[in-house]
């Protein structure tokens, strides 16, 4: 299994999302697309975050659990979405409970 990844959010998640400006919601969705297509949706490995679009960057939520959730950064720290990845076999998808722009 590979990218494109199914992705889904909690209501609080989607609850924050929908009452963001048009222009915040731009950028959460170009965030999401970038969780959605890569390769490997934790960003793991020396250069695996330098084709991000610029402003945004990822990192684990704990150092000490580099497989648990994990935080994407856009609009240069401005927002993020926290979200985790369930590597099922038959249905790998990421999970995002929570949206923040400020």
């Amino acid at each position: 299994m590979g990218p494109p990844w199914q992705a889904d959010w909690t209501k609080e998640a989607e609850d924050a999302r929908t009452a963001l400006p048009a222009e915040a919601c731009a950028l959460v969705d170009a965030a999401r697309a970038e969780l959605v297509t890569a390769k490997d949706p934790y960003f793991r490995g020396i250069d695996s975050g330098r084709d991000l679009s610029a402003g945004m960057s990822v990192e684990p939520v704990q150092s000490t659990r580099p497989g648990g959730a994990h935080v994407i950064y856009f609009d240069h720290g401005r927002g993020w979405l926290r979200y985790h990845f369930v590597p099922r076999i038959t249905d790998p998808q990421i999970v995002i409970d929570e949206c923040f722009w400020r």
